[in-house]
């Protein structure tokens, strides 16, 4: 199984990336969120000078952020600085977009985006609508070495839903999900599975990617200790903030809430409803979204909230949780660090050491 870290871009996100290569770890992910963190590629360069071996992806891109040929301009100058250790993760938005009050890009859009990217990557002639005309692109003098277009650049598609999943197994791409537990990791597996599989893939050929986050906790230690708060209530948040959205937007939640959180929910959409201002509430909701808890919503951060949605849990029982992702088909477990928390890598390094082939 390999392992990997989500990284909250930032100008010396090297630095972790250096680390997690140091320990063994076999990815380096960076958050493409642009009002809430740095830049992914500047970033990836950067980490791309200071490492020679860990593999480096956007985690995940967002069609909206830039236009296909630059994104297929940036994936290529990276691979001239790390030949055949770049990634391209891509999603249709959640954070990046919601924190401009912005829903999800359309799938048929990121197919679209997908195919610019990689006809670009192949060296290929590909027309694509820019400006409001179909026109014909292509790179035009990959041979004389500024750009690297020869090594390939895997796919990883963050997918959820059955129309995304089923994207994914069209275009043979690797797959990537945030999961929260052992029972909703299986489920989610196997849907996937199911996708792959009526595609006509073979099984085995899925690459199977499930992010998490969370805080290993010593023995005693309660869920919502300092440390915990820390290192796993920011993700716990963002239950509260995907609440919000979808009560700002008057949209329909596909994912009722569990009874247990159901205060917690209903106290922080209070307290979101007032946020300022009334048209851009948006704002305020992601302020701190997956890096630190707001001092408001800090009070319905509970040890239940974290319980459910974070891999936070002692040594031992994380182990037994990675064994059975491992077991049940899933290639890479991504554990993403909260900035400020960087020395929750090497409890994570521990448990993966456990898995070192």
């Amino acid at each position: 199984m390999d392992f990997g870290v989500g990284i909250a871009t930032s100008s010396d996100s090297w630095k972790l990336a250096q680390r997690a290569e140091e320990l063994g770890f076999t990815h380096a992910w960076f958050f493409d969120t642009q009002m809430i963190t740095g830049d992914c590629f500047v970033a990836m360069a950067a980490a791309a000078l200071k490492t020679s071996r860990i593999r480096l992806g956007t985690g995940v891109l967002v069609p909206s952020n830039r236009i296909a040929a630059v994104t297929a301009n940036a994936f290529a100058t990276l691979n001239g600085m790390a030949p055949g250790r770049i990634d391209f993760g891509i999603g249709t938005g959640f954070s990046a977009r919601r924190a401009m009050g912005l829903g999800a890009v359309k799938l048929a859009e990121m197919e679209e985006y997908i195919r610019v990217v990689y006809g670009l990557l192949n060296n290929e002639t590909v027309e694509t609508t820019i400006e409001g005309k179909r026109r014909k692109i292509r790179f035009l003098n990959p041979e004389i070495g500024l750009i690297n277009t020869k090594d390939p650049i895997p796919l990883h598609i963050s997918a959820y839903g059955p129309r995304s999943q089923a994207l994914t197994a069209k275009l043979n791409a690797g797959w990537k999900t945030f999961v929260s537990d052992v029972p909703g990791a299986m489920a989610a597996i196997e849907s996937m599975q199911q996708s792959w599989q009526k595609a006509g893939r073979a099984p085995g050929d899925l690459y199977a990617t499930a992010w998490t986050c969370g805080c290993v906790l010593a023995a005693g230690e309660p869920l919502d200790s300092s440390r915990a708060m820390a290192q796993a209530a920011p993700r716990a948040a963002v239950l509260l903030h995907r609440a919000a959205d979808f009560d700002m937007k008057g949209w329909r939640n596909t994912s009722p809430v569990a009874p247990e959180v159901a205060s917690e929910v209903a106290g922080y959409l209070e307290i979101a409803r007032h946020y300022e201002p009334p048209d851009a509430r948006y704002l305020t909701n992601h302020r701190g979204h997956f890096l630190f808890v707001k001092p408001e919503e800090r009070k319905f951060v509970t040890a239940e909230l974290i319980r459910r949605t974070t891999f936070t849990a002692t040594e031992q029982t994380l182990k037994q949780r990675v064994e059975a992702l491992r077991e049940a088909g899933w290639s890479q477990l991504v554990i993403a660090i909260t900035p400020g928390q960087e020395q929750a890598l090497e409890d994570w390094a521990r448990i993966k050491h456990a898995f070192d082939r």
